[in-house]
């Protein structure tokens, strides 16, 4: 299974006003031309919410069915894809105070689930991730810095 992290901080924004513009995955299309829509549904009893998403991937597109859990008292989400495109898919967003700003991390680990075009595949979704990651953080937090110029490893 291939991991990815994402970290940069948001020198201007406060761990909670962070989180909040995580959680709104219904902005995440006009942030970025690679995620094509999302759809949330409404919350289930249990306080999760289930997402529809349709990303661009290469020449063509990646679609999933994600549910989500907000840890609101931690800053934290995680998510599992329930289905979809993917064999795999699962992660997690946190927030964290950092120097007056915040802390963002997003990591995630996904199996495309074609082992004999693991070794081409798996580097160009490893690299597409990241990508659209940190141009969702750009859009939804403004100015950011790279902590890490982002992991991945199998």
């Amino acid at each position: 299974m291939r991991h990815v992290t994402v970290t940069v901080t948001a020198p201007d924004l406060t761990p909670d006003a962070a989180y909040r513009r995580i959680c709104d995955f219904g902005r995440y299309p006009e942030l970025t031309d690679t995620v094509r829509n999302v759809v949330v549904h409404p919350p289930r009893a249990d306080g999760s919410t289930v997402s529809e998403w349709t990303v661009s991937f290469r020449d063509g597109l990646m679609r999933w069915t994600e549910r989500d859990v907000f840890h609101e008292q931690e800053l934290t989400l995680s998510f599992e894809q329930l289905s979809g495109d993917f064999e795999t898919f699962e992660g997690s967003w946190r927030c964290e105070a950092a120097g007056g700003g915040t802390l963002v991390t997003f990591e995630a680990a996904f199996d495309l689930g074609m082992p004999t075009l693991a070794a081409i595949l798996d580097p160009v979704a490893e690299s597409t991730l990241r990508s659209n990651v940190e141009w969702i953080l750009r859009g939804l937090l403004g100015a950011v810095t790279a902590e890490l110029a982002g992991a991945a490893h199998d």
